[in-house]
């Protein structure tokens, strides 16, 4: 098969390697297509700790074509979706319900690059490994376990699910769990990318009364209008909080999400917010980048700072897809470009330049 192969940082090039076989538990997919990610672009530049040579990409949609021993579901043929984290069903905090933080998942996938007996599915032709991360779906093929692939709504083109995998799975853990959105309240999204368009659009459907995008680019505004924000603020030509107040007769927003992981914009996530308003980051920035933020304003105004890095595999995914099902979810209107696997790195750059509004997905060619 063809793949997207990352030897040194910053050189992504197009490889051949063996055909993956998946092992016990595990499904193998036929890559459909493949959202690219902040996150995966961390990793290419080695701001994000990765075991090379490596495959990345982690947000995918394809056809199950194979099945490993054991595997009872899905059947062959069907058509997934994948979300990046990959619950191996088993260890504590799985059987808690808490499968974002599975402690195979971060200690074999992001911790060695391997899936859960320790080894990886990816080998050049000479045999020499090929590193894992989550399900390395820059790649024709992918071995998913199967407690990870969820069938995708007749509605929906593969194309279109792919985001949900990360996109939409990260923006619905954010709103859902760590900021426990009510219905009624006010929101802003700073930063409207692939992950800030899917904040835009379920916070409305989760139940905002009001939703501020904020964001330096017209299209990308465009786009959260376009997804559903009532109201945009550009950060380039205004000053941010005081628009907000503005906005919002003085008081601020309840709850407040941050999705680019710079120091700036996480500080600005506390500046809009109302008294006793929480913040979400969700962003996630170069290993080890600090942000400085003044203690007595969360102290003062009994503000909430808080972390989120998904949702929960089993339980959030099938929420996701029953909101697809019903036609609530526009995955479609955030994806901005479709390309090749060969425009794969150049797409990249172009995402480190700020050039891609909302979501670029690397379409493969059938065979």
């Amino acid at each position: 098969m063809r793949a997207a192969v990352l030897r040194t940082p910053h050189r992504l090039e197009i490889e051949e390697l063996r055909d993956p076989r998946p092992g016990p538990g595990e499904v193998l997919v036929r890559v459909a297509a493949c959202g690219l990610c902040h996150s995966d672009l961390h990793v290419i530049k080695g701001q994000s700790p990765a075991r090379l040579p490596v495959v990345p990409g982690h947000e995918m949609a394809g056809t199950v074509v194979a099945l490993g021993e054991g595997v009872q579901g899905p059947v062959i043929g069907s058509r997934v979706v994948a979300p990046f984290i990959l619950p191996c069903g088993r260890c504590a905090q799985c059987a808690r319900g808490r499968d974002e933080f599975c402690e195979a998942f971060w200690s074999l996938n992001r911790g060695q690059g391997t899936l859960y007996d320790g080894t990886t599915r990816l080998y050049t032709p000479a045999g020499d490994p090929v590193w894992m991360a989550g399900m390395s779906a820059l790649a024709e093929l992918a071995v998913v376990p199967a407690t990870s692939v969820f069938a995708i709504p007749d509605e929906m083109t593969l194309e279109e699910a792919a985001p949900l995998g990360c996109a939409a799975f990260t923006a619905y853990g954010a709103i859902r769990h760590a900021g426990a959105l009510e219905p009624g309240e006010r929101v802003a999204v700073i930063a409207v990318g692939g992950v800030g368009a899917n904040l835009v659009q379920l916070a409305r459907v989760l139940g905002a009364a009001q939703v501020i995008a904020i964001d330096v680019g017209a299209e990308k505004l465009d786009l959260a209008r376009r997804m559903g924000a009532t109201d945009t603020v550009d950060g380039s030509r205004e000053d941010v909080r005081a628009r907000v107040l503005e906005l919002t007769d003085g008081e601020g927003v309840e709850l407040a999400f941050e999705a680019l992981g710079r120091p700036a914009t996480i500080r600005q996530s506390l500046d809009v917010l109302a008294l006793g308003g929480r913040a979400v980051v969700i962003g996630v920035s170069a290993a080890g980048g600090l942000t400085e933020i003044e203690s007595n304003l969360l102290v003062r105004r009994q503000l909430r700072l808080i972390g989120s890095y998904g949702a929960r595999t089993r339980a959030d995914m099938p929420q996701l897809l029953e909101l697809a099902a019903a036609g609530r979810l526009r995955m479609a209107e955030a994806i901005s470009r479709q390309v090749t696997l060969d425009e794969a790195p150049q797409t990249f750059a172009a995402l480190d330049r700020g050039e891609i509004v909302g979501r670029a997905v690397v379409v493969m060619e059938p065979r």
